[in-house]
């Protein structure tokens, strides 16, 4: 989930992180928690693999040896593809236990002495030489948003040594002052692995911008040890974070440098974190361009540092310029994503797709605004909604490096036992947001919301609250005191903070360091401030294991004698407490 947020209870979210207090639970109670989510796959080299946090600390080990622990991990895998899956690796002992066409099903169930301290790890591969995929189909249901069927293309690069096209690559880097300090670091540090990475016979150049525009080159340098170290000394002097933020002039230069340019695939990498008024102009305008330049136009990838970026913009840009886009949420990550981005983007090894599938339907819709190319880096995901009945095959075409045509035969699939919608919903989510945010559109609003709910993912048009449904007396007659209407009704408590937004024009105007989430402690009350500090440091001191243990060796006595000093601590707090309250901290 690619969310920052507190929540008022306790629990706290991050991009890859959802910690939630349970308070009050008694001594021997059960506590049963079911946890859904999505998250994608991994793709590297030819495996595909899942890594799902499997990992609990030791005080969570009840104390008795009398209680067992059971572990039980059960694993579906659809590949989606007819051709046959090599199981890689795996970090827990898993059983096959069935095998039936594209799906596999895995278990490992066995009584542990400890829970598991590591993450579950499994990784697999598709037996394949060449490019593989299929066509997922579902039909559509009546709670559905959309009365149109939907679709996924799944496309695999296989392990073929494919050439990859030779390119010419623009950097194109904010360098204003919010991006001063680690973000801009990051962001050398990466653009200077990747110019390590271009093959000889590439052309690259790197463009900055703040108030200003600062170019390498006056035109595309080729690529070789002398220009390379060319470019990161200059890259030293020039990335300092300083001015104001303006995204057309340096993406106009880039186009005009990459203008010329023949017998090699134009890429332009756009990284920014700030967010300006002109980014519906930007891409009509870019738009207009890239359509204009036809199939050899160049391709746009956007990268967003932070959350006063409109990432919505950069997702809407990246789309219609046929490209990739990232982003990083969290300073750690910056270094890492833009490598990962970059490496996706630029190896590229088939372009200019297209789908036969029109021929044969009343209606085909991309959730994107054109289909991306391949890359030997990752797998080429598509989906869309469609009327008509699709043949058995479909033959997706495209062009191969030396600009040979090149046709994959994709087998159409009708699953009905995977809920596709609410694989896609999440991708689909952000893409339609995108578009509903460039056109305006309160009709594609109105799809977002209702995609949404139907799959209880998270949009911009709707909130998450935590409804707590099992209220006891005592919290039922609290809420009669405190007003509320119906005693039945649940306590609903909404969370904060756990949407992207439309950029921060005013944060980047006023050049404020690149948001990144950082953890801020939730608001609270005067009164529970001060009643949390003599009670709370010394519930800091008797929570650890160690004094956990030892009260686990008291005998009866002791355990009162130490019940009554606690009692009286609480006392003496609460009168502290009182006392600052009521009086104000006064003397009198």
């Amino acid at each position: 989930m690619e969310n920052i947020g507190k929540a008022d209870t306790g629990g706290f979210l991050k991009p890859h992180m959802f910690c939630l207090t349970i308070p009050q639970v008694e001594g021997g109670a059960d506590i049963v928690a079911t946890i859904r989510w999505s998250q994608k796959l991994h793709y590297d080299n030819g495996q595909i693999s899942v890594d799902i946090p499997f990992r609990f600390p030791y005080y969570v080990n009840p104390l008795p040896k009398v209680f067992m622990k059971r572990e039980k991990i059960q694993l579906t895998v659809n590949s989606g593809f007819s051709k046959e899956v090599l199981l890689q690796g795996t970090s827990h002992p898993l059983k096959e236990k069935a095998r039936q066409g594209e799906k596999l099903s895995f278990l490992h169930e066995a009584i542990v002495e400890f829970w598991s301290s590591k993450d579950f790890t499994f990784s697999y591969s598709v037996y394949s030489g060449d490019f593989s995929g299929s066509i997922l189909v579902q039909p559509s249901t009546s709670q559905d948003y959309d009365d149109r069927d939907r679709f996924s293309i799944f496309l695999l690069p296989g392990s073929g040594n494919r050439k990859v096209f030779k390119k010419a690559v623009v950097f194109v880097v904010d360098t204003s002052g919010s991006m001063h300090g680690k973000p801009l670091e990051n962001v050398k540090n990466a653009v200077s692995t990747a110019l390590s990475e271009l093959a000889q016979g590439d052309y690259f150049n790197i463009v900055t911008f703040n108030d200003e525009l600062h170019s390498f080159s006056s035109c595309l340098e080729k690529v070789n040890e002398k220009t390379t170290a060319s470019a990161i000394d200059w890259m030293n002097g020039n990335f300092v974070g300083e001015g104001g933020t303006d995204i057309m002039h340096p993406l106009s230069e880039a186009m005009a440098l990459l203008s010329s340019v023949h017998d090699v695939l134009p890429q332009i990498f756009l990284m920014t974190d700030g967010s300006v008024d002109d980014e519906h102009n930007i891409c009509q305008t870019m738009k207009t361009e890239l359509i204009s330049r036809g199939p050899k136009s160049p391709r746009i990838s956007t990268f967003g540092l932070g959350l006063h970026c409109n990432h919505y913009f950069l997702r809407m840009l990246a789309s219609v310029g046929k490209g990739h886009y990232d982003s990083a949420l969290e300073t750690e990550s910056v270094e890492s994503r833009i490598l990962k981005w970059f490496r996706r983007a630029s190896n590229t090894i088939v372009s200019n797709i297209s789908i036969d599938a029109t021929k044969h339907l009343d209606d085909f819709e991309v959730d994107s605004e054109y289909i991306p190319d391949i890359s030997a880096q990752c797998p080429l995901c598509v989906s869309g909604q469609y009327r008509g009945k699709f043949p058995e095959t479909v033959v997706a075409k495209g062009y191969l490096a030396d600009m040979t045509e090149i046709s994959i035969e994709l087998k159409v699939q009708h699953i009905k036992d995977t809920p596709l919608d609410e694989v896609l919903a999440a991708q689909q989510i952000a893409l339609l947001t995108a578009k509903a945010w460039f056109s305006a559109d309160k009709q594609l609003e109105r799809k977002v919301m209702d995609l949404s709910i139907q799959n209880s993912v998270l949009s911009e048009y709707t909130r998450m609250v935590v409804l707590q449904t099992n209220l006891g007396a005592a919290q039922k007659g609290k809420q009669k005191t405190k007003g509320h209407k119906g005693s039945n009704e649940p306590l609903r408590i909404p969370l904060h903070g756990l949407k992207l937004g439309f950029g921060d024009k005013a944060a980047t105007r006023d050049n404020l360091l690149t948001g990144f989430g950082e953890e801020k402690p939730p608001e609270t009350l005067k009164i529970f401030k001060k009643a949390g500090g003599c009670c709370g440091r010394l519930a800091d001191c008797l929570c650890c294991m160690c004094c956990i243990k030892a009260c686990n060796r008291m005998n009866d006595q002791c355990a009162i004698m130490m019940a009554q000093i606690c009692a009286a601590l609480s006392c003496l707090g609460c009168y502290e407490c009182c006392s600052e309250v009521c009086c104000g901290g006064s003397e009198s």
